[in-house]
This record gives C-alpha cells, structure tokens and sequence, in this order.
C-alpha cells in the first residue's frame, strides 16, 4: 500500500487516481479473457490455428496495453494534449498510406501492416480526436482571440471523410455521434444541436444511396429475406439457448459456426455459456463504468477536463452499446468490438489510451495546479 506521506510520482498518482474507475476497468479485462476463451478457441481450431491462439495473443497484447494505460495515467492535462495532437497526426497520415499501400479486407482499407503486425489506424485516431475536439471547444470558450469552435467544426469532416472513403460507416458514425455530444455538453445552443441532428440524418440517407455495402446492411436488418443474416440470426438463437443461467463454460455449440464468435459476436458466445444473467451483469458493469466517468468529468472546475472526460466516456460506453445491439438484432451490423472483450490487438491498445486519457484528465488536482494549467493555457495553448 502506498503512504499519503510519499511524494513520489507513483504515491502522487494512487492517491489522485480514482481507484473504483480503475478497479471497473480491471474486472472488464480480466472478464474479457474469460469470455474469449469460450469464443476464441473454436474459431482457432476452424483456421487450423492453435487452439488458445486468438487468447494468448490477446494475453500478448495486454502487456503494452496496461503499459500504455499506465504511462499515459500520469501525463499532466498540457502533455494529455500534446501526445493527442502526435497521435492524431500520425493515424490521419497512416490512415491515408492504407489506401495506397493497405490490405484490402472486406473491400475496405482499413489496416497498414507495419512488419507483421496489422494496424487499423482509425481505433488510434478516435481517442486523440475526442481530446483535441474537447481542447477546441473549452478553448472557444474561454478565450476570445482563439477560434476554438472553428477549429472543433473543422476536425470533424478532416477525421470523417477519409474514413468514409475507406470505407468505414460504423466508426464515422460513432466519432460524428461522440463529436455532437461534445457540442451539446459544451453549451451551445438548441438551434445548432437540431441542425446536426438534421445534418446527421442526411447523412445517413446518403450514405444509403451511395455505398452499396451500408445499403445492404440496413436492408439486411429490415428484410431478413433481403440478404444473408446468418450470422444475427445465430447470435440472436445462442441467447434462447443459453437461457439464463447458461449451458456452462465450454457447453456452447454456436460458437462452432458463428465466423466472428471471438471479436462482434463474443457478446452471444458469453449469452449461450454463461448465460443472460452473466450478460446483464456485464452490461451493469460498462454502465457503472461510463456513470463513474461522467460522475467525475461532471465534478471538474476546468471545461478542457469536463468535456474531453464526457466524450471519453461516451466514445467507451456507445462502442459498448453499438457491440451488444448488433448481437441482439437492435441494429445493424457495424464490425465493432466490444471494449476490453473482443479480441484484437489495435483495438484493446487503442482502447488503454483512451481510458489512459481518462483517468490523466479525471485524477484530482490542488487548485493551485489547476491554476497553473489555466495560466499555461493562456501562454502556450
């Protein structure tokens, strides 16, 4: 146990840290392993892989992933949004060497190899996005010769459009969601919220018109006989068959057909295993995750830490809630993982910044740091 008299950088950060967050955040990953070891195992077997391949990997990327959560924990709010703005420069320019020199997977270029890893620099892209969007709007409104709020509406379609063109609709969505959060928390008026919301909506009329893919998931999801839905179809009976208590760990049988059991539809596998109980509890558990963090990013005195730590969280709970409602048929398919649950090593890396961000932003500061910060901002931005 670390002493209230150490003063140390490390007693400095246990004792500023909020410790229930991080406690939710450790029973989410240690959740996740125990549930893709139900998932992974049979999808291993199919492509002729070990049969805890997809669960050590995952244990592999845990390592630099609690490093990097940790590290960036005890950044200041100034160096929060420097290596933001490097990590966003350097996924947007990433995201644009996928087009040329990226996979194509799915008839999209999502992924950069960088040696034999892959890469899907977008998942890196959004965490940055929410803090510097956050920096943007708290600095439009605290100060006058600063176009924040110009800044903040010009980050959006730059972020955006290169992930249209990809193409990827589900995280264009969620960072245009996440984004319109921002806008609404930072004050702005009603007038400006429905004109998004209307933007928002043509958007999608649009995107249904013109990409081929999206138009065949939305009528996939309206007309079953429309397309293949194999996949939601089975996820959607793994819960009927699971009940709710479950048929025990290892008793699943539609995670032998599901393609996806260990990354979308891991939700279902755990349904079917553990049963509906163990889902709903967690479910619980994202939702006390996402209420601690709004609890906290609502407490702060500065706007920067109050809005970067509300789009946080929103960006963590609405890739939760998108995951489960595409496995209960509530939406269409979107390709999205669930945090700390899915398999995936760009998405449980870029997952531990953005919680990492949360927890440097959420830490309780004395005032005359919080002074500090304000008096920097004005020299330095």
């Amino acid at each position: 146990m670390v002493s209230r008299a150490e003063r140390s950088a490390l007693g400095d950060w246990w004792w500023t840290v909020d410790r229930l967050l991080l406690a939710g955040l450790v029973a989410l990953v240690l959740a996740g392993l125990v549930f893709l070891m139900a998932g992974g195992p049979p999808v291993a077997e199919r492509l002729g892989l070990s049969t805890f391949h997809f669960v050590n990997r995952q244990a592999l990327f845990l390592l630099p992933a609690t490093a990097l959560l940790l590290c960036v924990s005890f950044l200041s709010l100034r160096h929060v949004r420097r290596l933001a703005l490097l990590i966003y420069a350097v996924g947007m320019v990433l995201i644009f060497l996928a087009f040329k020199f990226g996979p194509e997977i799915k008839g999209a270029h999502r992924w950069i190899m960088i040696g034999p890893l892959g890469i899907q620099p977008s998942e890196f892209v959004k965490p940055a996005f929410v803090v510097l969007a956050a920096w943007a709007f708290s600095e439009g409104s605290r100060r006058k010769d600063m176009p924040g709020a110009l800044l903040a509406f010009l980050i959006l379609p730059a972020t955006i459009i290169p992930l249209i063109m990809q193409p990827d609709f589900g995280q264009t969505m969620l960072i245009t969601i996440v984004w319109c959060g921002l806008f609404f928390v930072a004050g702005l008026h009603w007038f400006w919220v429905m004109g998004l919301g209307g933007a928002g909506l043509v958007g999608i009329v649009a995107a249904y018109e013109f990409l081929p893919h999206v138009r065949e998931r939305i009528e996939r999801f309206l007309d079953k006989s429309s397309g293949d839905t194999f996949q939601v179809d089975t996820a959607m009976e793994s819960f009927s068959r699971g009940g709710w208590l479950g048929r025990g760990p290892g008793e699943g049988s539609v995670k032998r057909i599901l393609p996806d059991a260990h990354t979308d539809f891991i939700f279902a596998v755990t349904a079917e295993e553990f049963g509906i109980v163990v889902c709903i509890g967690l479910l619980l558990l994202f939702a006390f995750i996402v209420l601690r963090g709004l609890s906290l990013a609502r407490r702060s005195e500065d706007t920067f830490c109050r809005l970067a730590g509300t789009g946080l969280v929103l960006l963590f709970g609405l890739q939760a809630c998108i995951n489960m409602m595409v496995n209960v048929h509530l939406m269409p398919a979107k390709g999205m993982t669930l945090p700390f649950i899915s398999y995936g090593g760009s998405s449980l890396l870029s997952l531990a910044l953005g919680m990492g961000f949360l927890i440097a932003i959420t830490r309780r500061r004395p005032r005359a740091e919080m002074m500090d910060h304000f008096g920097q901002d004005r020299l330095r931005g």
